[in-house]
């Protein structure tokens, strides 16, 4: 009676990253104030998952140091339900049982403990949801829209400035050009010479 012992499963692997882990315990603790408690750890410091209280008022497990826990308490078991298990969690788990009142104190003895093995979970990728696509069809059709705007602007501006090239030659040409006079054009003479009478010379 003034001894708890507890006994646990050497080894579990959390599937799933979830585990169930069982303490079996030689006490009664029916009407007695008490506290089950899961430590992790070689030296058991860190607190796991707890429940304190007696068989008088429904039991509620929970975690001071952020882990998913839930259990159950038999006549001769408490189980500790953990979930969401990182693989870095992998270490040694002890059980202990301590009744409070009515006095003496008594706790289990540290026993060997439960190793959990988290193993990492493959998740498969899921194929695209139809709401992480609609941003990527979004930026496609903003984009579409984009170019065809640029497209625009660019055939406008070549229009632009093949129309003023061409009005430019055109005014260059009318420059360079003459003006000519109404009426018929005057003919060029040559100046008139006297012929020379070469007879005249002989004599």
């Amino acid at each position: 009676e003034n001894k708890i012992f507890v006994k646990q499963a050497p080894m579990l692997v959390a599937y799933n990253n979830a585990v169930n882990l069982s303490c079996e315990y030689t006490n009664n603790l029916f009407s007695k104030e008490f506290q089950a408690a899961l430590y992790k750890g070689v030296d058991s410091d860190v607190e796991v998952c707890v429940v304190n209280g007696n068989y008088s008022h429904q039991l509620q497990f929970h975690s001071n140091t952020g882990f998913n826990c839930d259990g159950k308490l038999g006549n001769e078991t408490v189980t500790f339900y953990l979930w969401n298990l990182y693989v870095n969690q992998t270490d040694i788990y002890f059980c202990k049982i301590e009744v409070m009142y009515p006095p003496p104190y008594i706790h289990n003895e540290k026993n060997n403990g439960t190793i959990i093995h988290v193993k990492e979970k493959h998740i498969c990728p899921a194929p695209p949801s139809t709401e992480s696509s609609k941003p990527f069809w979004a930026l496609v059709v903003v984009n579409g829209v984009l170019a065809f705007y640029s497209l625009v602007i660019t055939v406008a501006l070549c229009i632009c400035w093949m129309k003023n090239k061409r009005s430019r030659i055109l005014q260059s040409d009318y420059m360079n050009m003459t003006p000519r006079r109404p009426g018929p054009t005057r003919k060029h003479y040559q100046p008139y010479a006297p012929a020379r009478d070469f007879a005249a010379y002989r004599s």
